[in-house]
C-alpha cells in the first residue's frame, strides 16, 4: 500500500520546510518536521502544492484548489514550539496596502530601508525600530534571530488595537451545565460527572509558565428549570438560586457565580457531593435546552469574558420553553427530495442563538446521552457554529461507557484552546480564498469568526483564480488568527505557505495530495446535502472524480490502449477513498440508518483535519500476529474481508470506533494471554478494557491500543468482536473495500464504474 511505502521511506526522517511547493510526507507517516520558512504540514495541508497558472487550466483539470488549516495543531515534544514575537507598542509590522503581516516573503531593499510585500508587491518604509542592514546576498543580518523572517509559523503579542473596545480581555471562563432530569440521574451520568470534576478542575488549561490556570469556573444544573450556584470562597455551603421563568432567561447572581478553583475549592467540592443527592429521587423527565445555552451566554456577557459551556444533556428538549423541539424523525423521507430537511434544523431559534454565542465568544461543547431520537441536526448547530465539539453516547451505561466518556471529557477540558478568535486568509495576487468549510460562523466573506478554536479543529479553505498566476513567484498563502489565550492575553498566530505555479498539467497532478482532496470533497458534499438531493451530490462526486482522472489520461499519460485505466501516481488511492466517502452513513440513502447518527457524523466531519478524515473514511486494519511483541508497530492491511482469517486477531480503528476482532480458531494460548480465560468460548465480549495480563503479547496489544487512542482527538471505546457473533455484522460495515451492508459498491465495482465514465469522457 502507498501509505506503508511512504511510512518506510520517511520514518524517523526529518522533513524541512525550506523549499517552495514541496510535497510533505503523508499524514500516516511518523517523521520530525523542521520549520525553515513554510508552515509545517501539521498546520496546513493543500490539495495540490503546485497551482495551475490560469483559471482555464484549473477548470480543465477540475482539481479543487484548497488548503486544510489547523491553526492550533499540537506539535510533538521533539519539534520546536511556536516562537512568540513582540514588536512593542506599535504592534506587528504589516504591509500598508494589503495588511499582510511581516513574513519570510517580504523582500528588503534599498539597504534595508524599505521592503516589498510578497503578497501585493507594495513597497513599504521600514520603521526605525525595525531597521537592520542587509548582507552580501541582500538578506537582513538579523534574519535568523527573527522568527517572523525565517519561519513559516510564529505568534505576535497583540496590542490594545486588537482588543475589543481597546482594553485587555478578561481571562476566559468555563461553565459546567448538568442536566439533572430522571434519565441522566438514573443512568448514573450525573454522579459520574460530579465525581470526575473534583479532580479534573485541577487540570484546566494554563499558559506554559503559569503555576495555575487563570480560567474561572461556574456551575448550573437544570431540568425544566435552571439552578444557579453561589460558590463564593467565604461561604461554608453553596447557595442555590432557581430561575423557573425559562422564557426570559437571566442570571440571578454575578458575584460568586464565577470563581477561582483554588480559592473556592471546598465550596465546589461540597456542591459536587450534593448535586447527585439533591436530585437523587427526581421524577422530572422533561428538559429545556435553548434557555441553558442562553443562561451561559448571559453570564459571559455580564462578566465581560469569553469562555466555554460544557453541557451534559440527555433527551429531546420537549418542555415548554424557547427552543422546544418535537420528534420529527421520519425515515420515509430518505431518498426523496425532502431528505435534506432531516439534516436542517427544525427551527431557526438555535441558529440565532448560536450566532449570538459567536458574537459574544461563548463556545459550546455538548455531551449527549440519548436513549432515543434527540434531533442532533438541530441541537448540534450550537457547538458547530461556535467552534465547539459534539459527543454522543447512545444508551449510556456506566459499566460499559463510563471510561469512554470520561476519557473524552478529560481530553476535552485539558486541550489547548484559543477564544474570541477571528481568522483571515490572505493570498498573493492572482487568486483568493472564496469558500470556507468548518465549525465556525461567517458574518462576511473574509472573516472566519470563532467563539473558540482548539487543537483538533481544522478549517478547509477553497481558492479561485481572479487573474493569471506568475510561475516564477508562485502562490503565497498567509493565515492570520487573532485570539485570546487561556491566560487572557491577545495573540496573533501566523502561518505562511509558498506553493509553486505551473502551466503544465503534469506538474499539477504530480503535486496533488489525495488525503487533502478527500477532506475537501467530504466537507463540500456534507454541506451540499443541506440544499441538494443526495442523488445529485453523489453524482457530482463521481463526475468530478472521473473528470480529474480523464483529464490526466488525455493530457499527461503516455499513449496506450483505451481499455487501460491509468491513474496519476499521487492519486492512486483517489477511487478507493472516494468510494468510501460515497458509502459513508451521511451519503448512503438507507432508511435503516439512524437519522441522529447521520446528523452526528455530518457535523463531526465538518471540523476534521486531514488525518482524521483519512482514518474516518478508510479505517486502519491491523493484524496482531503471534510474535507482535517483537515488532515495532503492526503494518496496516487493506480494509477487506479477504484479509481476515479464522485463526487471526485484528484491531480496527477509524478515530471514532475501535474493534478487536477474534477469529473462530484463534489460538487458545493467545486468548489466554489477552483475556486470562482458557478458550474462545469463555471470552466476555462486554468488557471495554483489556485485563492487565502480564504476558508480553498482552502488554504489546495494550500499548498499541493506548498509542492509537493518544493520537486520536476522541477516546475510542473498544468493542470485542467474535467472528460470526452478532457484532460481527457491525464490524464488517467498516471493511470499506467490500460491498456495503446498507448499499454502496465494492472498491472493484466502483473502479470499473469510474473507468467506464472516464472512457465515455474520452470518446
Amino acid at each position: 500500500m502507498l501509505s506503508e511505502n511512504n511510512k518506510v521511506r520517511r520514518l524517523g526522517q526529518i522533513f524541512t520546510t525550506n523549499i517552495k511547493g514541496q510535497l510533505p510526507p503523508l499524514v500516516t507517516t511518523d517523521c520530525v518536521i523542521q520549520d525553515q520558512g513554510n508552515a509545517s504540514p501539521r498546520f496546513v495541508r493543500c490539495t495540490t502544492y503546485c497551482f495551475p497558472s490560469t483559471a482555464d487550466m484549473a477548470k480543465q483539470s477540475q482539481v479543487p484548489l484548497a488548503a486544510v488549516i489547523k491553526p492550533f495543531a499540537t506539535l510533538p515534544a521533539n519539534e520546536a514550539p511556536i516562537y512568540i514575537v513582540n514588536h512593542g507598542e506599535t504592534g506587528p509590522l504589516r504591509c500598508n496596502r494589503c495588511k499582510a503581516y511581516v513574513c519570510p516573503y517580504m523582500q528588503f531593499i534599498e539597504g534595508g530601508r524599505r521592503y516589498q510585500c510578497g503578497f501585493c508587491n507594495c513597497v513599504n518604509e521600514v520603521p526605525p525600530f525595525y531597521f537592520q542592514h542587509l548582507d552580501h546576498i541582500g538578506r537582513r543580518v538579523d534574519y535568523y534571530e527573527r522568527p517572523e523572517l525565517s519561519l513559516g509559523s510564529y505568534e505576535f503579542i497583540a496590542t490594545l488595537d486588537y482588543c475589543k473596545n481597546n482594553k485587555p480581555p478578561n481571562p476566559p471562563a468555563f461553565i459546567f451545565m448538568i442536566d439533572v432530569s430522571y434519565s441522566n440521574i438514573k443512568s448514573g451520568c450525573v454522579s459520574l460527572v460530579c465525581e470526575e470534576l473534583k479532580t479534573l478542575l485541577d487540570k484546566l488549561p494554563r499558559e506554559d509558565q503559569a503555576e495555575t490556570s487563570a480560567i474561572r469556573v461556574a456551575f448550573v444544573t437544570y431540568n425544566k428549570v435552571l439552578h444557579f450556584y453561589n460558590l463564593k470562597s467565604s461561604l461554608a455551603q453553596p447557595q442555590m438560586l432557581v430561575v423557573s421563568d425559562v422564557g426570559e432567561m437571566f442570571v440571578p447572581l454575578l458575584d460568586g457565580f464565577f470563581v477561582n478553583v483554588h480559592e473556592s475549592r471546598s465550596v465546589i467540592n461540597n456542591l459536587l457531593e450534593q448535586i447527585p443527592e439533591m436530585f437523587g429521587d427526581t421524577n422530572e423527565s422533561e428538559t429545556v435546552f435553548a434557555p441553558v445555552v442562553q443562561a451561559g451566554l448571559e453570564a459571559m456577557k455580564a462578566a465581560e469574558c469569553s469562555g466555554k459551556l460544557f453541557i451534559f444533556h440527555s433527551s429531546l428538549p420537549t418542555a415548554e420553553a424557547p427552543g422546544k423541539l418535537k420528534n420529527r424523525d421520519d425515515r420515509k423521507l430518505v431518498n426523496t427530495d425532502k431528505e435534506k430537511t432531516l439534516f436542517q434544523p427544525q427551527s431557526n431559534c438555535y441558529e440565532t442563538l448560536a450566532k449570538d454565542c459567536v458574537a459574544n465568544s461563548c463556545c459550546v461543547d455538548l455531551f449527549l446521552f440519548p436513549n432515543q431520537y434527540v434531533d442532533v441536526a438541530t441541537m448540534g448547530i450550537v457547538p458547530s457554529y461556535t467552534g465547539g465539539t459534539l459527543y454522543k453516547y447512545n444508551n449510556f451505561q456506566i459499566q460499559t461507557d463510563a471510561e469512554h466518556f470520561l476519557n473524552d471529557l478529560r481530553k476535552d477540558v485539558q486541550k489547548p484552546i484559543g477564544f474570541d478568535a477571528i481568522m483571515r486568509v490572505r493570498t498573493s495576487t492572482g487568486f483568493r480564498a472564496t469558500d470556507f468549510l468548518g465549525s465556525m460562523y461567517m458574518n462576511n466573506t473574509t472573516d472566519v469568526e470563532l467563539a473558540a478554536i482548539d487543537c483538533d479543529k481544522a478549517i478547509t479553505v477553497e481558492f479561485k483564480h481572479d487573474d493569471k498566476l506568475n510561475e516564477e513567484n508562485g502562490a503565497l498563502i498567509q493565515c492570520a488568527l487573532l485570539y485570546t489565550n487561556v491566560a487572557g492575553q491577545r495573540r496573533l498566530r501566523i502561518h505562511n505557505l509558498a506553493l509553486n505555479c505551473t502551466s503544465q498539467l503534469t506538474d499539477l497532478y504530480k503535486s496533488c495530495e489525495t488525503d487533502a482532496l478527500i477532506n475537501f470533497f467530504a466537507k463540500s458534499a456534507y454541506r451540499a446535502i443541506l440544499s441538494q438531493p443526495l442523488k445529485t451530490v453523489r453524482e457530482i462526486l463521481v463526475n468530478q472524480t472521473a473528470h480529474m482522472l480523464a483529464c490526466y489520461r488525455k493530457n499527461c499519460a503516455s499513449p496506450s490502449s483505451v481499455g487501460q485505466l491509468i491513474l496519476p501516481e499521487a492519486m492512486k488511492l483517489l477511487p478507493v477513498y472516494m468510494n468510501c466517502l460515497l458509502k459513508s452513513y451521511v451519503l448512503l440513502g438507507s432508511p435503516d440508518l439512524s437519522t441522529d447518527e447521520r446528523g452526528f457524523q455530518r457535523l463531526l466531519v465538518t471540523s476534521m483535519d486531514v488525518s482524521s478524515t483519512q482514518s474516518f473514511f478508510y479505517p486502519q486494519l491491523l493484524p496482531i500476529p503471534v510474535k507482535i511483541y517483537t515488532e515495532d508497530f503492526p503494518s496496516a492491511v487493506r480494509c477487506s474481508e479477504e484479509r481476515l482469517s479464522d485463526g487471526g486477531i485484528f484491531l480496527l480503528e477509524n478515530g471514532i470506533n475501535m474493534f478487536l476482532w477474534l477469529g473462530l480458531s484463534s489460538q487458545p494460548e493467545l486468548i489466554q494471554s489477552i483475556f486470562n480465560v482458557p478458550s474462545f468460548a469463555h471470552i466476555n465480549t462486554d468488557i471495554t478494557l483489556l485485563p492487565e495480563v502480564k504476558s508480553p503479547y498482552s502488554k504489546k496489544l495494550r500499548s498499541i491500543i493506548d498509542s492509537l487512542r493518544r493520537q486520536s482527538p476522541r477516546s475510542m471505546k473498544l468493542v470485542i468482536v467474535k467472528q460470526k457473533d452478532k457484532p460481527d455484522m457491525i464490524f464488517r460495515q467498516f471493511l470499506v473495500e467490500d460491498k456495503g451492508l446498507y448499499g454502496g459498491a465494492s472498491y472493484v465495482d466502483f473502479l470499473c464504474y469510474v473507468h467506464k465514465e472516464i472512457r465515455q469522457l474520452l470518446t
